[in-house]
Parts: C-alpha cells; sequence; structure tokens
C-alpha cells in the first residue's frame, strides 16, 4: 500500500473535523506533562471541544482551499488543534484559561467565525463570555426593571392597606 494511501484517512478525518467548524485554534503542546495534557483534553471535551494531535503536513493538506488556510504558516514544530462545532469562542478561552496554570502551552493562532488570528487575538477572544453566558446577562438585564416594578407596587399596595 502506497504511502499516500494510508495518509489520505487522517486527511479526509481533520477535513470532516473542520468542516462545520466555527473555530480552530492551534496549539504547541511542547513540555507539557501527561497529568497536564490529560486535564486539558478533559476540559476541552466538556466543552464540546475536540482535541487532536496531527502531523502538520496532514493539516497542511485538510486546511487547503478552506477558510482554516490562514493557519498554515503557524504548523511549525509540535501542533495540536482544538475544533468546535457550537461554541466559537470555547477553545480559545478554555486553552488560554488553561495556559495560566500550565505557561509550557503556547496558543499559536486560530480561525473563529471566518477570521484568522493570531496568538493575541485569541488571547482577547478568549475574555469574550460563552453564548450562555451572554444570554443569562441579558435575561438578567431584562428582567431585573420588571421585578422592581413589582416591588414598588407590591409597596405601594402594601402601605395602602395600612
Amino acid at each position: 500500500m502506497a504511502k499516500v494511501e494510508l495518509k489520505k484517512p487522517i486527511v479526509e478525518e481533520i477535513q470532516s473535523s473542520i468542516k462545520d467548524a466555527k473555530s480552530v485554534v492551534v496549539v504547541d503542546y511542547r513540555g507539557l506533562t501527561v497529568e497536564q495534557d490529560t486535564k486539558l483534553r478533559k476540559t476541552l471535551r466538556e466543552n464540546n471541544v475536540t482535541y487532536k494531535v496531527y502531523k502538520n503536513t496532514m493539516i497542511n493538506f485538510a486546511i487547503k482551499g478552506t477558510e482554516f488556510e490562514a493557519l498554515a504558516p503557524y504548523l511549525e514544530g509540535p501542533t495540536a488543534i482544538a475544533i468546535s462545532t457550537e461554541d466559537a469562542t470555547a477553545p480559545a478561552r478554555v486553552i488560554c484559561k488553561f495556559a495560566k496554570e500550565a505557561p509550557k502551552l503556547e496558543v499559536k493562532a486560530g480561525v473563529v467565525e471566518g477570521q484568522a488570528y493570531d496568538a493575541n487575538g485569541i488571547a482577547k477572544i478568549a475574555t469574550v463570555p460563552s453564548k450562555e453566558e451572554l444570554l443569562g446577562k441579558l435575561l438578567g438585564s431584562i428582567q431585573s426593571p420588571i421585578s422592581n416594578l413589582a416591588r414598588v407596587l407590591n409597596q405601594i399596595a402594601e402601605k395602602q392597606g395600612a
């Protein structure tokens, strides 16, 4: 069997992973202990993020002609990719948070919602709250004036009843 035939399924696996991806973040995992890597993978899995180590050439073949092609210059040295199809900020948020406790983990770059970012850009995206948090804050700000009005009306009714 030729080498190309052996590599084709790996490239297809990467392509299928990034096909519907909202974001892809590329990291250098050199220097992480097994314990740290296991913890990182578990945290990413809990946030519905796929995290895998691939050869750079395989990633290059898979991203060619896609919106993720901007990652090609960053594919040097050991590379792992974190892919999210649900929450666009989840890979950046989880990896940047984890990098604070494991400084050896280095974000190289990423593509979020079709826009390419370097490591600094990904760090800024990591500060954006998740969709659920933003919805919660929105609902809280909508609900607050209504509950304040209800309290005032209740106090007025109690005062008139006394």
